[in-house]
């Protein structure tokens, strides 16, 4: 028995993005398509095959340490952020203000899905989802630019809708409308 199981969940990528230089902005710059590398996608700053920890894992390393990089791409639910736009008094969230890679429809709870889950195009382009990317501040900076006064509703708006983070299992090319099947760990919950 495989220790992944296909589902019959299908994710279709409706956006794509990447951010080439965070320290001057999280905007992500659209893209029709993307190029997946053991790295991540080409031309993002969050990719590479290790980065420096950060305050996510400080019970783990101190903060700074080269780690690897499990945190390559940022991927959103169309569902999930029409929920967070509603809770924040808008029209809609443009997934550039929160320097995300992709985001998909299809999925239900994305936010959710098991870590270590893949995404897998049909090409055999896969993803393996690390876990639940949690909401920060940082992404209300944007948004307050082009939707003044909303920003610091960001984070408690997208409190279990933020997506999730991933890295590269197979590299290939995502393209809008492109398929992607979940691939869940076949195993139990855990249950001390």
């Amino acid at each position: 028995m495989p220790a992944l199981k296909p589902t019959d969940y299908v994710a279709e990528i409706v956006w794509l993005g990447r951010v080439a230089d965070s320290d001057a902005t999280l905007r992500a710059e659209r893209l029709q398509e993307a190029e997946l590398t053991f790295e991540g996608i080409a031309g993002e700053c969050h990719g590479g095959l290790t980065r420096p920890s950060c305050s996510r894992v400080t019970a783990q390393h101190v903060k700074g340490t080269e780690i690897r990089n499990v945190r390559q791409v940022s991927i959103l639910s169309e569902e999930e952020l029409s929920l967070v736009a509603a809770e924040m008094s808008l029209e809609h969230i443009d997934p550039a203000w929160l320097g995300a890679s992709l985001v998909v429809r299809g999925i239900p709870d994305f936010t959710h899905v098991p870590p270590s889950s893949r995404l897998q195009a049909p090409d055999g382009a896969c993803l393996i989802v690390d876990m639940e990317n949690r909401p920060c501040i940082y992404p209300g900076r944007v948004i307050d630019e082009d939707a003044p006064g909303h920003g610091p509703a960001f984070k408690a708006a997208a409190k279990g809708r933020r997506g999730v983070t991933a890295s590269v299992e197979r590299p290939g090319r995502l393209r809008i409308g492109d398929q992607l099947r979940l691939h869940i760990p076949d195993q139990p919950a855990w249950a001390p």
